[in-house]
């Protein structure tokens, strides 16, 4: 098993799109051109094409010439994150604020390529369903594609995915079973008081100390009332208040999140912050507005299917390619995918940054970084990838 000729040959449409696509970023739920992008190419290359689930998402339908009744569904992401990019390249941003920071404009191009591919020979028995999917940075996409009716719609046996990964060397994968990506929760508080002269404290109700005390108070449950050997997270990202500095202000707003690998520790954790917060406000005559949100669960790869893809990768790049994944407190909507069919989240390297053309930034090429930018290199081989995996699975008896 190698790197497919006819995809190798074909790199720089692929190059040209996917700069095509980070040159013009979209947010979640507003990828219309993107969308009408990815359509035109499916719809040139003869392949059946759907709209419209998730709002902006794109199926592209696949069938196999001969006979068979597998099927497998191949999801990348498409759209970008709100940063102003800092790269002046020619493909750089060209819509102000927003940016692929992530390498959804990669994992959209890969996908193209495998589609292309699969869609060019179809010597296979089956389907193949390709999942072009809005809204993963925070609008949950995957979520509203599963409500309009994804996979009733467009029956699959297994989902994979498949993201970049700034620090791995290009050319290499990592893999592994259960939980990868953490679950996604917000949450935000209030701490009421009284307002009064700054130069007069005794007079009001001051909510600034207190919400400090809570600040520091909330980390105790991560480190006092959780099991040392769960992961969780609990940060506090936004402190608001006050609008003048010889003004004690009413109120004062904290917001932050909470990540896990399980929803045990996250009611836990819930519970306990609710706790501190209201109590400590109370302990100095204040109240406490309390709210928590949970968004994306965790993302889980089931044993069965994280094995199968495993195989492929070393057959692909040799056991030594294969790198064990440690999990990331980071979060993906994947996840929802999961929840509903077996299959795996699989990550393939970006290198370290030298790929990035002259005129990037001066930051480090990470994800959600002004400065990142995708590894073209690495299209042909994850779209090598999808291919391979795709046609594995549907030669399975």
């Amino acid at each position: 098993m190698q790197i497919i000729d006819s995809i190798v040959a074909e790199a720089a449409l692929f190059r040209h799109i996917r700069r095509d696509l980070h040159a013009h970023p979209e947010l979640c739920f507003e990828e219309t051109r993107t969308s009408d992008k990815i359509a035109e190419q499916l719809q040139r290359w003869g392949i059946e094409v759907h709209r419209g689930l998730g709002r902006t998402g794109v199926v592209a339908v696949i069938e196999g010439r001969r006979p068979g009744a597998r099927s497998i569904g191949l999801r990348a992401d498409i759209d970008a994150l709100p940063v102003t990019e800092k790269n002046s390249f020619d493909h750089a941003s060209r819509n102000p604020g927003k940016m692929h920071a992530c390498g959804h404009d990669g994992h959209t191009a890969m996908l193209l390529a495998a589609a292309r591919q699969l869609g060019r020979e179809r010597d296979f028995g089956g389907r193949v369903v390709c999942i072009f999917q809005p809204a993963e940075e925070g609008g949950g996409g995957a979520r509203e594609m599963l409500r309009d009716g994804l996979f009733e719609r467009f029956p699959v046996d297994a989902v994979f995915a498949m993201h970049n990964w700034p620090g791995i060397p290009a050319g290499r994968f990592a893999l592994s079973s259960g939980p990868v990506m953490a679950s996604s929760n917000e949450f935000r508080l209030v701490v009421r008081g009284k307002g009064s002269h700054a130069a007069m404290p005794h007079l009001g109700l001051d909510p600034v100390p207190v919400a400090c005390q809570i600040v520091l108070a909330l980390q105790s449950v991560v480190s006092r009332n959780k099991n040392p050997l769960e992961a969780g997270v609990v940060s506090v990202t936004m402190v608001h208040g006050g609008e003048a500095t010889n003004v004690i202000p009413d109120a004062v707003e904290l917001q932050g999140t909470v990540r896990t690998f399980g929803t045990p520790l996250l009611d836990l954790i819930e519970a306990n912050m609710r706790r501190i917060a209201t109590h400590t406000a109370q302990a100095f005559g204040l109240s406490c507005d309390f709210e928590f949100r949970r968004n994306y669960p965790p993302t889980v790869n089931h044993a069965a299917q994280t094995e199968f893809a495993r195989r492929v990768l070393v057959d692909l790049v040799g056991a030594d390619g294969v790198l064990p994944f440690e999990p990331s407190m980071g979060a993906e909507d994947f996840s929802y995918m999961l929840q509903q069919r077996p299959g795996a989240y699989v990550i393939i390297g970006n290198g370290g940054g030298e790929h990035r053309d002259s005129g990037h930034g001066a930051g480090p090429c990470t994800l959600h970084n002004a400065s990142y930018d995708f590894n073209d290199d690495i299209l042909p081989l994850g779209a090598s990838f999808f291919v391979h995996l795709a046609q594995r699975w549907l030669e399975q008896p």
